[in-house]
C-alpha cells in the first residue's frame, strides 16, 4: 500500500475519533480544568469578586480547617464502608449467576438486574427515604411483629446513608466481578478438587483470586462516585451528615466562593486518586495475567 493510501486511512480513522474525542474533551476535560483554574484564583469576602492570578491561599485555608478535614475523612470511611458492604452483597450474587444459574437463562438475570437504572437515581434515594420513615415500611413491619415497642430513628444516620448507596450501587459492582467470575476456566476448578482440596478451598485458592481483578473494578466503581455523592447525604442524612460534596456546594452556591469550592472539589479528586492508587498496588498482584 502506497503512501497515500495510508495517509487515506489515517485522515480516515481521526475523522472517526475526532468526534468523540471532542465530546469528551468538552464534557469532562473542560469543566476539570476550569475547576482547576479556578482553585487558583482570589475571593474577595463580602464583594463576591474573584481577582484572576495563581495563588495556594484556597489549598492552604482548607487543609488548615479542622472542619473540612473531619468532612473529607468521613467522606473517606462512608465510601469505604459503602464499598466494603456493597462488594460483600454483590459477590455471592454474580457467584450464584455465574455458577448456578442456567446459562440460557444468564442474559434473564442481567436484565432483571439492569431494572434499578429504569428509574431515576433522585426517585430512589426518596423511596428508601420513605422506607425507612417514622412510620415507614419497616419500622411498620417491626412493630406490628412486635419485635419494637415504637418507630425507632433509621434516617439521619450513617447506617441509612450506607443502606442507600449499597443499594444505589450494587449493579455496578455485581456486573464486573460476574464477568471476572465468567472468564474462568472451569477445568482450574475441577483439576483443584481432583487434587483433594474441598470445594471451600478450592474457592479460596483458585476462584476468588480469579476473580479478584473483578472485585477490584467494582470496588474502584464503588468507591469513587460515592466520595462525592451529594443527593443521599442531602435527603437520608437530612443534612446532619454531611460529606464532601454538600460541603462543596455551600461554597459554591451558598456562599459565591467558588475558588474555595473549586480548591474543595481539586483536594478531594486527588484524595481519591491516592487512595485508589493505593488500593491498586496493594492488590497488584491480582491484575496480573495469569496463566
Amino acid at each position: 500500500m502506497g503512501k497515500g493510501g495510508l495517509d487515506a486511512e489515517a485522515r480516515q480513522g481521526f475523522a472517526l475519533i475526532a468526534p468523540p474525542f471532542l465530546y469528551t474533551l468538552l464534557v469532562l476535560a473542560a469543566p476539570l480544568l476550569t475547576l482547576l483554574f479556578y482553585s487558583f484564583f482570589l475571593y474577595k469576602a463580602g464583594y463576591g469578586d474573584l481577582v484572576a492570578g495563581f495563588t495556594l491561599e484556597n489549598y492552604r485555608q482548607i487543609w488548615a480547617d479542622p472542619i473540612f478535614r473531619a468532612i473529607m475523612e468521613r467522606s473517606l470511611w462512608v465510601s469505604g464502608l459503602v464499598t466494603l458492604v456493597t462488594v460483600a452483597l454483590a459477590f455471592p450474587i454474580a457467584y450464584y449467576l455465574s455458577f448456578v444459574v442456567a446459562p440460557e437463562r444468564k442474559a434473564l438475570w442481567l436484565f432483571l438486574i439492569t431494572i434499578p437504572f429504569w428509574t431515576s437515581y433522585l426517585i430512589r434515594v426518596f423511596l428508601w427515604k420513605v422506607i425507612m420513615e417514622q412510620n415507614g415500611v419497616i419500622n411498620s413491619a417491626l412493630v406490628g411483629l412486635g419485635i419494637l415497642d415504637q418507630p425507632v430513628t433509621m434516617l439521619r444516620t450513617v447506617g441509612a446513608i450506607v443502606m442507600t448507596l449499597a443499594h444505589a450501587y450494587a449493579p455496578f459492582a455485581i456486573l464486573p466481578i460476574f464477568v471476572a467470575l465468567e472468564k474462568i476456566d472451569r477445568s482450574l476448578l475441577e483439576a483443584g478438587r481432583d487434587l483433594g482440596e474441598s470445594r471451600l478451598m478450592t474457592f479460596w485458592r483458585v476462584t476468588l483470586p480469579l476473580a479478584m481483578p473483578g472485585v477490584i473494578a467494582a470496588a474502584l466503581i464503588v468507591f469513587i462516585p460515592t466520595v462525592g455523592d451529594y443527593v443521599t447525604p442531602e435527603l437520608i442524612g437530612g443534612g446532619r451528615i454531611p460529606m464532601v460534596a454538600n460541603f462543596i456546594q455551600v461554597q459554591m452556591l451558598g456562599l459565591d466562593n467558588r475558588p474555595l469550592g473549586s480548591a474543595m472539589s481539586v483536594s478531594a479528586m486527588l484524595a481519591v486518586a491516592v487512595v485508589s492508587l493505593v488500593f491498586l498496588l496493594l492488590n497488584r498482584r491480582f491484575l496480573k495475567v495469569r496463566a
